[in-house]
This record gives C-alpha cells, sequence and structure tokens, in this order.
C-alpha cells in the first residue's frame, strides 16, 4: 500500500480546510461580529416588520414597506429621546453638551470643585476628592481614551448594522435557504433546514430575553428617578432599557449619564448611585441568567460561566455573542445525539432483519 493513501491525504485535506476557516475567520473577526450584529438586529427588527404587515391595508406581501416604517418609526424614537435628554432640561443639556470637555475636568479635578460646591462639601473634603483625581490623572485619561476609541467604534458600527439589518430583513429567508444548499447535500437537505429553524427559534427566544431585560431595566430606573425627583425620568429610563442591550459598557454610560444629571441638577445622586448598583447585582447575577435559561434552557450558572468566558475571550462582543453562541451550540448537539440515536436505531434494525432472513 502507498503511503500516504487516499483515506490519509484526505482527512489531511479536511484538517487544512478547517485550520484556513479558522485562520480567515480569526482575522476577520471584526466582520463577523458585525454581521452577527447585524442578523441579531435584524431578529430584533422582525416582529414589528410582521406586526406592521399583518395589520396593514395595502402591500400585505410586500416586506419592503413595512421595513421602512419600522426604520422611520426607530429613527423618530431615537430624535425624541435625543431631543428630550438635550434639550428638555437645563442641567440635562448642560452635561450632555459637556461631555467632549468631561475627561480634562476630571483630570484636573475641576469637577470635584464644581460637585462640592454643588453638594455643600467642605473645603477639606473638596480639596481630598481634587486630589485623588490629580494623582490619577493619567489612569482617567487612558480610561477616557479607552472610552472615546469604543464609542467611536459604536458609532461606526450603529452605521454599518441597520444597513445589513436591511438585508436580513428583506432577503433572510433566501440567504438561509442559500447556504443550506450549498453546505448540505440533496440527503441531507431536510435535515439541514430543519436544525435551522431549530436555530431560527432559538434566536426568536434569545431576543425575547433581551427584550425583557430592556422592560425591567427601564421600568426600574424609571421608578427610582421618578421616587427621587431626578427630571425628565421617564427618557432617562428609556436610555437606561435601550442601553441594556449593550453588554458591560451600555450600563456603565447609563449609570454615568444618570449620575451626572443628578448631580448637575442637584438631585439625591448618592442614593441614585446606591439602587443602580443594587440593580445592577441583581440583574447580573439573580435575574439575566434566570430570564435566558429559561428562553435558551440553560441553568442560571451555565448562563453565568458563560457570559464570563465570553467576556475574557471576547471582551463586549464576546460577553454579547457568548449565550446565542452556547445555545446554537446546545441545538447542534442535541441534534447530533438524536441523528446517532437514530442511526443506532436503524442498524440494530437491519441488524435483525439480516438475521431473521439468514434463519
Amino acid at each position: 500500500m502507498s503511503f500516504p493513501d487516499r483515506r490519509t491525504v484526505s482527512v489531511l485535506l479536511t484538517i487544512l480546510l478547517f485550520a484556513a476557516v479558522l485562520a480567515v475567520a480569526y482575522v476577520a473577526r471584526a466582520v463577523l461580529v458585525i454581521f452577527c450584529f447585524s442578523i441579531l438586529f435584524a431578529y430584533l427588527i422582525d416582529p414589528i416588520v410582521r406586526f406592521l404587515q399583518r395589520h396593514s391595508l395595502f402591500f400585505k406581501t410586500l416586506r419592503g414597506p413595512h421595513i421602512a416604517k419600522a426604520y422611520f418609526a426607530l429613527i423618530i424614537a431615537v430624535v425624541l429621546l435625543v431631543h428630550t435628554l438635550g434639550s428638555g432640561s437645563p442641567g440635562t443639556g448642560k452635561f450632555l453638551r459637556g461631555l467632549p470637555t468631561l475627561s480634562e475636568r476630571v483630570a484636573t479635578g475641576e469637577i470635584a470643585t464644581e460637585i462640592g460646591r454643588n453638594n455643600g462639601w467642605g473645603d477639606d473634603k473638596t480639596l481630598r476628592a481634587k486630589t485623588f483625581l490629580v494623582q490619577h490623572r493619567a489612569n482617567v485619561q487612558n480610561a477616557m481614551g479607552a472610552i472615546t476609541q469604543f464609542a467611536t467604534t459604536v458609532l461606526s458600527a450603529i452605521v454599518v448594522i441597520p444597513i445589513l439589518g436591511i438585508l436580513f430583513l428583506s432577503d433572510g429567508k433566501r440567504l438561509a435557504d442559500g447556504v443550506i444548499r450549498l453546505v448540505a447535500g440533496k440527503n441531507n437537505y431536510e435535515s439541514a433546514q430543519s436544525l435551522a429553524e431549530d436555530v431560527n427559534v432559538m434566536l426568536q427566544h434569545y431576543i425575547r430575553g433581551k427584550v425583557t431585560l430592556v422592560a425591567l431595566s427601564w421600568v426600574y430606573v424609571s421608578l427610582a428617578l421618578v421616587i427621587l425627583g431626578v427630571p425628565h425620568a421617564l427618557a432617562l429610563g428609556i436610555l437606561a432599557g435601550c442601553l441594556e442591550f449593550i453588554p458591560i459598557a451600555g450600563w456603565m454610560i447609563a449609570a454615568a449619564t444618570i449620575v451626572g444629571v443628578a448631580v448637575l441638577t442637584h438631585s439625591h445622586w448618592i442614593w441614585i448611585v446606591v439602587l443602580l448598583g443594587i440593580w445592577r447585582i441583581l440583574m447580573d447575577y439573580w435575574i439575566a441568567p434566570r430570564v435566558f435559561g429559561r428562553e435558551l434552557e440553560l441553568h442560571p450558572v451555565v448562563a453565568i460561566f458563560t457570559l464570563m468566558v465570553g467576556a475574557s475571550v471576547g471582551g463586549l462582543a464576546g460577553a454579547y455573542l457568548s449565550l446565542p453562541i452556547a445555545a446554537v451550540i446546545r441545538v447542534l448537539w442535541s441534534r447530533l445525539g438524536q441523528l446517532s440515536a437514530q442511526q443506532i436505531d436503524n442498524e440494530g434494525t437491519l441488524s435483525f432483519v439480516r438475521s431473521r432472513a439468514t434463519n
């Protein structure tokens, strides 16, 4: 027998193919992440599009006009939210307009002087806070630089993701069917299509879980701010709920905005910090794991472990995509187990038939 034989060559080529695919995926990981977010964004907008299409008097068979209406409504909601936060309250507008110079004010300790003056701090307490900020100036500037870089990336993604989302909303089924026909043969087409449907249902459950967390954050933050008398509590609650879609950085941005508005409007910002901290602990370690555990059929401990591993491996994107990826793996593993059990049953039945025929 010659070496290498045909089977060995086939195995080696398969290994090289998988290695090449993994290498390309690693190099193009940023693009893949954007496409993943675009798919999830399409799943978020799809229920609205289907609702508009189902209750429309015209164009019931066309998705394009209803996609345009959904996007138009989303743009109006964002504009109204920004307008409310930016100009609805003098303190809020002052805070948002002062965001570009916030880094320098924090690094020089000027923000400590302003907070101390607004809250009646003594000179010693204000001086200690200002000295602390000046001593950690390098850390503050590095943190603000990282936040600025992250904000630039997010703004770029905000432009690209909705555009790709339109393509997935309009031709998602055709694209999925084309991929299935490309990777599956004629004999496996129905099995691959069934698997794709299971993944589709799982992603719908994931988005439903995210929307549930958004609604809970909106209600909690709005009620807390109304009780503490913060101006435009409803708009700030909506902002906190929407930013719940962004892991880690989302609640940090929301908390910084809310606390900044509270400080500049002379509200009870210390109580706000306490209530936001309590809510964050409840959300991360009790509410979110149970919501996703129910929607994705994952144990809460497994959900927490998956989020932590995803955040350590892939940062913010890894934390966001870890749960749907884990759920997809669970669906694939379950389907492979079913196919293996079916194959064993078929082989057992075939052996039984052959033995009876021989006898």
